[in-house]
């Protein structure tokens, strides 16, 4: 990706709420940033596990203890501190956490968009603010995360069909994260659900398949090419060589309106 290109707005809105000092909720089509004054607070999607899942999932928090703070931090929009103030957590694994989730999920929310992007103001996340992040980073971090996945197998089809493990050849090796990921790809399951049974974020997950996919352990799917444009009858080659008249356009113009 070029200079240019990697300094590309992502969301030309977000860019705008950031000057602004805006705070509130950025909901787009594949999900939402919860901004302070400006700045990335929080930010959840449906392909990304959230905090909930990065911590229960993954071992270091048991679920009811997640459940407790959610239930007596939620309504006063501080389940984060709670989670350190009682001793589940200490500080820098809730940041180290919190952080990952955020960008995760940003990933995917700044992703392409073809439904209307809105904001409310003044609407705030029940989890809290833990460490907030300039919308800068954030877009310039979505940007890499997009060049890095090309640049490791250049088809997206892998991030959102099952995953299909394929037989690994003598010798070749498989680190333990893959074996895991490969223990868990059923045929059914996608990377997003994947990444929600393991308890890992979706985008490592992602780029985890498609290295898979770079090395022959996992199906990359068939894309079908584009149909082929319709074909011009031959005749009208004649155009650039004869001297039209009406009716000649006439029937230009019909063919063409038939074929498209």
């Amino acid at each position: 990706m070029t200079a240019t290109a990697t300094a590309t707005t992502v969301s030309p809105m977000l860019t705008r709420l950031a000057a602004e000092k805006a705070t509130g909720a950025l909901l787009r089509d594949h999900g939402t940033l919860y901004l302070v004054d400006g700045r990335v607070v929080h930010a959840e999607s449906p392909s990304s596990p959230g905090v909930d899942v990065l911590l229960t999932a993954g071992g270091r928090l048991p679920r009811e203890g997640w459940d407790e703070a959610v239930d007596r931090a939620g309504a006063r929009g501080a389940v984060g501190r709670f989670l350190v103030d009682s001793g589940r957590l200490h500080d820098g694994e809730l940041e180290i956490c919190h952080l990952g989730a955020v960008f995760d999920a940003a990933f995917f929310a700044l992703g392409p968009a073809s439904g209307p992007t809105r904001f409310r103001y003044g609407v705030g996340h029940w989890f809290g603010t833990v460490r907030p992040v300039d919308t800068g980073a954030v877009e310039r971090e979505t940007l890499r995360r997009r060049e890095l996945l090309d640049a490791v197998w250049p088809y997206p089809a892998v991030d959102s069909a099952p995953v299909v493990p394929r037989r690994a050849s003598p010798g070749q090796p498989v680190g333990a994260r893959q074996r895991a990921l490969l223990a868990a790809a059923d045929g059914i399951r996608t990377p997003a659900d994947i990444a929600r049974l393991l308890g890992r974020p979706a985008f490592h997950t992602l780029l985890d398949v498609r290295r898979l996919a770079a090395a022959g352990l996992v199906e990359t799917p068939y894309e079908a090419p584009p149909p082929a444009p319709p074909a011009v009858p031959a005749w009208v080659g004649d155009v650039a060589t004869h001297d039209p008249d009406i009716a000649l356009l006439r029937r230009l113009r019909d063919a063409l309106e038939a074929a498209l």
